[in-house]
Formats: structure tokens, C-alpha cells, sequence
């Protein structure tokens, strides 16, 4: 049985694209990233085609990263109009939803905010009585105010998720079956702010993940290609499009992750750091296990802070399509982005980015090196010495001890960086590099995770997590993992001293291989 399977990473300067055997690249291509980003899609399947003239029927899966759902927050664009309903009265009512919110972002999702009884304490014990009518109240107010999408967020619900059930049926019933509602436990952790956050963002990305999912699909079947269509998320693992649906801020992170599992892989190396250098940014993480280390703390994203699973990364405004200017002496944060092939200098343009610099250095060779031989040795060395210590800098605030650990660069600008950097040593560039993150989409496992507050007896600490160790198995095969290849490759029970009753967060994820054609 054909084993083919396409990887596809939306970035925000190119749209990068592998055709894999197994693990061997047989193809690879490169497109500038377009601006309704489905269009670039179509020309990277176009050009894989044209490159190793493959039958779209021995195509097993396609794998997609995308910047859709992260820029369209960032930018406050597409969001459909959203309330927030939250079970907690008579507490919480001094922070209403919306109340941290940038007031740009409020604007742009018409953010409602309703508050109902209900909620938990940390002991599973109702703070006050669920009340029907309440919520039904609620339905009839908002689509009165043409709103088209809810989150609803309860007290201590990764704990107890009974009011947040009972509400969704309500307003399935009062709004129709169809109305988007998002539930807080089923996307963020405990810390009620936090969770409600990512609740309210899942559910104003509703709509345009539906037509999203939409588009994604059908460029891949006027391809002719009829194999599942899965998309990368936060944890370096796959979902299928209709959790895409449900879950779009799942894929937030999954360019930085792709291009972290696609190092992995290409360099044989499972704990390692990762400098991914695209056009734009540079992103810098830690690989533990061959998977990203993620975040401890919350996450702030557009101003918010959220708290569900994103990977521990940090971020630098320089890519190859930073712009250089000498009479400033900088390199960067703005970047000519996807326009890169036109405005830079080695291309014909007239703007100089961090690519020409790379270009008259001799670190890189494309496009016309005539083009930059006039910019002075002393601009190429000022450049060049800022990139390197501006990466290290970022490298350096990311790791955790001062044990050394192999440094992969991987991305298309990585091309900017020395073979060795001071406090970092040799610098690993495997092969195929440039398509790092695509190679990573098309590899990815398919995983199932267990995160909830347990109240652990005596002694029974092992049989709660291996308990939850067999839901997370069960998860990843359901989701669609080969339950040969499942293993277990996070797992942790932490104490929650605040919380009486021998309180403890057990989380545990299980990832295994997709099984191809599913």
C-alpha cells in the first residue's frame, strides 16, 4: 500500500510543501504565501505534482499548518459577534467578562457579557443552583443582539463540567442545534480569566474556521487528491477537520511546532534547541522527547492572557525579508514579508533585507549576488554581528540550565546565521532544512491527553495516573493513531496546595502514528 503523504506549512512570507515516502523527501517546493492563503496551497500541491508527477490517488493524507486563526485575532479581522456567558453568581461578578480585554478586540467580536448562578467550589460542591430560565433569558438577549457565537465559562469546571453541559443544552435547544457554543473546560486549564479568554476567542474564530475548513478542502480536492485532510496543532500533533471546527485555537502555534518536530526528525536529535528563521521571525524553542516543551505559565496572545496548550517560545522580529537600514545601524523587526522575491535587492528590488546581507556575505546564495556587491564590507559585518546576537540573546533566555544542548536551525532564513555562535556552539543545519516545518506537518502523531483535578486518597496516587495514562492511549487511538505505536510522552502529577482534600493535577499525553488513509 502506497505510504505517500503531503505536508503543507502556511508561514507568513512562504507556503512550504514536502510529498514524503515514509520518511524520505521526494519532493519538496516553496511558494510566497498568498493573501487568501488557500490560492498559495493550490500552487504548492500544483508544483509537487509538476515536480514528481505523482498519481493524487496513492496520496494517503495531507497534513496543513496555518497562520489563518492566529493573524486573524492579532489583526482583529473576520471575528463573528460573540457573547460570554459565565456560571458563577453570586461570585466573580466584580471582573464581568470582556474586562481585560483591548478595547480594539472588544469592538471587533461585539463582546456581550451575561452573568448566571451556578459554578463550582474546587471540591465539586455547587457555588449557588443552576437556573434554567436564567440561561434561556440569556439565548433570547443575545440573538435579540445579533449575536452569533457563545462561550460559556464556569467556575472550577475542569473540575466539574455538569452547568456548562447543562447550558449548551439549553441553548442548542433555545438557539438551535447548529449555533457554535464553546465550552471552557474542553479548551483552557483551571484559572477562570485565563480559561474564559481562549473560550471567547475559540468561539469569535466560529464562523471563519467553518469557512476556512472549507476552503482548505476543497484546494485539495480540485487537486484530485481524496485522501483525509488533517491540521497541525499547538502540540505538534494532528486533528482532524472537523475538530478544526470546533477547536481553531488549537492551530495557533503550529507553525513554531512543525518547524520544532520537523528538526527533530530531520536532525536525529529528541532534546534539543530549535531556531526556526523564516521571513518575518525568528522563533526559538526546546525539543524534550522529540516533542515541545510547552508553557508553564499563561499566554498572552493579542493582548489576552489565555492558558491553554501552547509550546514554550520565544520570538524576535527577524527573518530573511527584515529590512536593513544603515543610516540606523538595525536589521529588523519589519519585514518586507511574502513581497520578499520582489522588493529585495538579489531579487531587483530596491529595499535591502537581511537576504542581501547574507547574500554579499557568502552565507547564502540566491537570486543575483552583482546586485549587492556595491554595500560595504563594514554594513555586512554591523548586520551580521547583530543577527547572530540577537539569536543567541533569544536562545539564551529560553533554556532552563546551563547544560549544553545541540542547536538546530532549520527555516529558509537560517541561511543568515554563522556556523558558530558564541554560548551555543556549532550550529546544525540538517537536510532539508528550508522545508523543516512542512516535513514536520507531514510526520506528525496523532495524540490524546488526560488534564483534570484529581482528589487522590492514600495510596492512590499510582492508580490515578495509570488510570489516566489508559484514557490518554484510548484518546490517541481514537483520534486515529495505529495503537501499536502509541506510547506515553508527557506525564505529571502535580499538588495544588491551595486546594485541601490532597488536591492534584494528573496530566498525561499519549501520541502514536497516524494510520495513513484512515
Amino acid at each position: 500500500m502506497s505510504s505517500l503523504r503531503i505536508g503543507i506549512d502556511v508561514g507568513g512570507t512562504n507556503t512550504d510543501a514536502v510529498l514524503l515516502d515514509g520518511g524520505q523527501v521526494l519532493a519538496s517546493t516553496k511558494v510566497p504565501t498568498t493573501r487568501d492563503v488557500t490560492s498559495g496551497i493550490t500552487q504548492v500541491l500544483t508544483a509537487l505534482k509538476e515536480l514528481n508527477g505523482f498519481s493524487p490517488d496513492r496520496i494517503r493524507g495531507v497534513m496543513i499548518g496555518t497562520t489563518h486563526f492566529i493573524n486573524a485575532l492579532i489583526e482583529a479581522r473576520d471575528l463573528c459577534p460573540t457573547a460570554a456567558i459565565r456560571l458563577g453568581l453570586p461570585a466573580t461578578a466584580s471582573l464581568p467578562p470582556f474586562t481585560d480585554w483591548p478595547g480594539a478586540l472588544t469592538s471587533a467580536v461585539k463582546g456581550r457579557a451575561y452573568l448566571a448562578h451556578g459554578g463550582h467550589e474546587f471540591d465539586g460542591r455547587a457555588i449557588s443552583p443552576f437556573d434554567p430560565d436564567e440561561i434561556r433569558r440569556h439565548a433570547a438577549d443575545l440573538a435579540a443582539h445579533g449575536i452569533r457565537s457563545v462561550a460559556v465559562s464556569s467556575v472550577f469546571s475542569p473540575v466539574n463540567d455538569e452547568f456548562e453541559q447543562r447550558t449548551l443544552s439549553i441553548l442548542h435547544e433555545e438557539l438551535g442545534p447548529e449555533f457554535p457554543v464553546t465550552l471552557s473546560h474542553e479548551i483552557g486549564r483551571v484559572g477562570l480569566l485565563e480559561r474564559e479568554n481562549a473560550t471567547i476567542v475559540n468561539a469569535s474564530l466560529a464562523e471563519m474556521a467553518n469557512r476556512i475548513v472549507d476552503g482548505l478542502a476543497k484546494a485539495v480536492l480540485e487537486q484530485g487528491i481524496t485522501a483525509p485532510l488533517y491540521v497541525s496543532q499547538n502540540d505538534g500533533t494532528l486533528m482532524d477537520i472537523e475538530y478544526t471546527r470546533r477547536y481553531p485555537v488549537a492551530t495557533f502555534a503550529s507553525g513554531p511546532t512543525n518547524s520544532m518536530r520537523g528538526a527533530a526528525a530531520l536532525s536525529g536529535f529528541s532534546d534539543c534547541l530549535i531556531v526556526d528563521i523564516g521571513g518575518t521571525t525568528t522563533d526559538v524553542g526546546v525539543l524534550v522527547n522529540g516533542f515541545p516543551r510547552e508553557s508553564s505559565t499563561h499566554v498572552r496572545l493579542a493582548g489576552l492572557r489565555t492558558n491553554f496548550r501552547m509550546p514554550d517560545v520565544l520570538s524576535a522580529g527577524l527573518g530573511g525579508g527584515s529590512r536593513v537600514r544603515t543610516d540606523q545601524g538595525t536589521v529588523g523587526p519589519d519585514s518586507v514579508g511574502y513581497r520578499l522575491t520582489d522588493e529585495s535587492l538579489v531579487f531587483g528590488g530596491s529595499v535591502l533585507t537581511a537576504t542581501d546581507i547574507a547574500v554579499r556575505s557568502g552565507r547564502a546564495d540566491v537570486g543575483d549576488a552583482s546586485l549587492v556587491a556595491h554595500i560595504s564590507d563594514a554594513v555586512v559585518r554591523s548586520a551580521l554581528e547583530q543577527i547572530d546576537r540577537a539569536v543567541a540573546d533569544v536562545a539564551d533566555r529560553i533554556r532552563t540550565s546551563s547544560a549544553p544542548l545541540p542547536v538546530v536551525a532549520v527555516g529558509g532564513g537560517s541561511v543568515l546565521l554563522a556556523e558558530q555562535l558564541d554560548g551555543l556552539g556549532t550550529i546544525y543545519r540538517p537536510e532539508n532544512f528550508d522545508v523543516a516545518n512542512a516535513y514536520g506537518a507531514a510526520i506528525a502523531q496523532i495524540s490524546g491527553e488526560v488534564d483534570r483535578v484529581s482528589y487522590i486518597a492514600d495510596g492512590d496516587q499510582k492508580r490515578a495516573m495509570e488510570s489516566a495514562r489508559q484514557e490518554a492511549v484510548d484518546r490517541a487511538v481514537a483520534a486515529g493513531a495505529s495503537p501499536e505505536t502509541v506510547t506515553i510522552v508527557e506525564q505529571e502529577a502535580i499538588p495544588i496546595p491551595y486546594l485541601p482534600g490532597n488536591a492534584m493535577r494528573v496530566r498525561v499525553k499519549a501520541a502514536g502514528n497516524l494510520t495513513l488513509g484512515r
